[in-house]
């Protein structure tokens, strides 16, 4: 296994007080959108770590962040009972849609029409999902959804729209993925492969495959449309995050204990390494050390020469691949 830090260049962000919670590229991958359990989500300059500005609004940790497709807008849900709308240019607020229990994840889907957010189930106020039409003025204003799907049983820990916006998948508590259909509200393709808590789900650039990361110590890739289960990646510690590189046939994987067990000698044994698999193999081929608690959040960059993680340390570190990393060839 190669130590991947001598071929990696790590630029570090820090602009969040407390840990990341998750981060997003935009399309092009030229900016890097943070949230973190401080109440101001950032957004960066990929190349040189430069923070370019904050959405200042809301009042609690911010949970989720997305951006949609031409970066004019960015959407956030927070534990402020709350998801917002910000004009990504100004920074300005355009939009508050009040919840009456925290906003655990949202998402713009594909044209960046529609919004989406999930609930938590908390207050005896059920989980639920929630869809809006950005360009209906009255539906933003009044803060009525054109979808209610109510969320029966464990509630959703991760959630994003499918392609074409006919469905939008979620990760449930109980380690279930399904699909939840965006005209009727039906729960269909329901698979548990997991046994706990989905902490993670990302799309293959093209879609068609996803990777689900979770608590019971692997991430899964599934066929997106049938949810067919493909590969298993095995580690020895809750996995937080997963994502797929849209040039290589690699994955990687962050996690790490619980918070609340987190040691100063985890960072010596390597407990908060990104680790990198191969996609067809299932073999971990690489790591790469540098932060002082759990990895939360990964991704790839959209042209896949660089990847960035964010940490329960409050750091995003961007590394960029060295032409050695474009070079090695797994041996079979």
């Amino acid at each position: 296994m190669c130590d991947l830090n001598e071929i990696l260049k790590p630029i570090l962000l820090h602009g969040h007080e407390r840990a990341i919670t998750q981060i997003k590229y935009n399309r092009e991958g030229d900016l890097i959108f943070s949230a973190a359990k401080d109440n101001q989500p950032n957004v960066w300059y990929s190349l040189n770590g430069e923070r370019l500005g904050s959405f200042k609004g809301h009042n609690g940790a911010v949970w989720c962040i997305d951006v949609n497709w031409d970066t004019t807008k960015v959407l956030t849900g927070s534990a402020d009972n709350s998801c917002k709308l910000w004009d990504c240019e100004t920074g300005k607020n355009l939009n508050t849609l009040d919840v009456k229990n925290a906003v655990r994840t949202c998402g713009f889907s594909y044209s960046g029409n529609l919004i989406m957010y999930s609930t938590d189930k908390t207050m005896g106020h059920p989980c639920e999902i929630h869809i809006f039409d950005v360009g209906d003025p009255g539906q933003m204003k009044s803060g009525e959804p054109c979808m209610i799907i109510p969320v029966a049983g464990p509630k959703i820990t991760s959630a994003i729209w499918g392609p074409y916006e006919e469905y939008i998948i979620a990760g449930l508590e109980s380690g279930e993925i399904c699909h939840f259909d965006t005209k009727t509200g039906e729960k269909l393709n329901a698979v548990k492969e997991h046994s706990k808590q989905i902490n993670d789900l990302q799309l293959s650039l093209d879609f068609s495959m996803l990777m689900s990361a979770s608590k019971d110590t692997t991430a899964k890739l599934y066929d997106t449309t049938t949810l067919k289960h493909m590969k298993t990646y095995k580690t020895e510690r809750p996995v937080n995050s997963a994502a797929l590189s849209p040039l290589q046939e690699h994955v990687v994987l962050g996690g790490g204990q619980e918070a609340m067990e987190v040691t100063t000698t985890s960072t010596r044994v390597g407990k908060f390494d990104a680790r990198f698999y191969h996609l067809i193999f299932e073999e971990e081929f690489g790591r790469v050390k540098g932060h002082f608690g759990p990895i939360n959040s990964l991704a790839f960059h959209p042209d896949g020469k660089s990847y960035s993680s964010g940490g329960e340390d409050g750091y995003v570190r961007v590394h960029y691949f060295d032409p050695e990393y474009f070079d090695f060839r797994f041996e079979f």
